[in-house]
């Protein structure tokens, strides 16, 4: 079975709702909202994995499934589209998914292992000095099964959006080192959590799929230097375990004059308020799934592609990130 999967940061989507979960169709709100509409429509995914979806209250009395439902419909997107969502976060920014019913099935399928819950704190050593710190997902990864409509398995999927490394608050330097290191940390914590659980879906014979904001990249960033290794390099797995490796969907990336090329966002360096091209959005795939046709859809670079030159403005403008889209298939 081969599918189109597509992971996207949509930025803010609650904002595009009313407070009964109907979506806003007029003003700025209305506008963007369309924008990435089409954008959904030109990419037509199989299944999308969506970061910072609309809200899930903890009473159910609002969910993400049924807001991206209904959204899907007002804009005429695919009939047969259908909304999944998991653990509620702790924010109002969720992680969700639709997919095409008419080609596969889609669970949430959260692991019912006591001592590996995205949901619960957990220790790990994020620092090799052999004492372990406790964490907590701030947003509980999406742990989801697709399979095909026979119900036989392709692969499981984790969405994360992992810890920003941004610092919004005005700090004097001293403070600035310590939260940066901090939040690093952090971010490194959440991704060996969402490692260990790819190598326990492996080692029982499931393909997988690792897709969401990881906020990070790899090298040629000064804590990725300081700390020799990266959130993403941790989560691509141990070299001397090939077999559990997990790839790319992407070329590798470029380092360039104006950052990483290719680049699913950017944001200003608070010093230089330079503005630097960043990959920060992934998906990588286990071995034993192929891929081909990986893209960063992004118009500033990708000048070549008609359909993604034919919603340029739309991609500028409904989002801050750009989303990656690529066809995989089981070996």
């Amino acid at each position: 079975m081969k599918l189109k999967i597509a992971i996207y940061n949509v930025a803010w989507m609650r904002r595009l709702f009313n407070k009964d979960g109907t979506p806003i169709t007029s003003g700025d709100e209305g506008e963007r909202s369309q924008q990435l509409a089409n954008i959904v429509s030109t990419i037509n995914p199989d299944f999308l994995g969506i970061v910072e979806g609309p809200d899930t209250l903890v009473d159910g009395s609002k969910t993400a499934s049924i807001q991206l439902e209904r959204w899907s419909s007002h804009f005429g997107l695919n009939p047969n589209f259908k909304g999944i969502h998991g653990i509620p976060s702790n924010g109002q920014q969720e992680l969700c998914a639709l997919y095409d019913s008419s080609k596969i099935n889609v669970e949430h399928t959260p692991t019912t292992d006591p001592n590996n819950q995205f949901d619960e704190p957990f220790l790990v050593d994020t620092t090799n000095k052999l004492i372990k710190e406790q964490y907590k997902h701030y947003r509980p990864p999406l742990e989801l099964t697709i399979k095909n409509l026979l119900d036989d398995h392709f692969s499981k999927v984790i969405i994360a959006h992992t810890k920003s490394k941004g610092i919004f608050a005005p700090v004097d330097y001293a403070k600035f080192e310590q939260i940066s290191q901090r939040d690093r940390m952090r971010l490194y914590a959440e991704c060996m959590s969402i490692r260990k659980k790819c190598d326990d879906y492996i080692n029982d014979g499931s393909n997988v799929i690792v897709m969401g904001d990881i906020n990070d990249g790899v090298g040629m960033d000064f804590y990725e230097n300081r700390f020799s290794k990266s959130a993403v390099e941790i989560l691509l797995g141990d070299v001397w375990k090939s077999e559990m490796i997990l790839q790319s969907v992407l070329t590798k990336p470029k380092w360039t004059s104006n950052g990483w090329k290719p680049s699913s966002s950017r944001y200003r360096d608070r010093i230089t308020e330079d503005n630097i091209n960043v990959l920060i959005d992934h998906i990588l795939i286990s071995r034993g799934l192929t891929t081909s046709q990986g893209k960063v859809w992004n118009p500033y670079l990708e000048k070549n592609d008609l359909a993604i030159q034919s919603i340029s403005k739309d991609l500028k403008n409904a989002s801050d990130h750009f989303p990656i889209v690529a066809e995989v298939e089981s070996t």
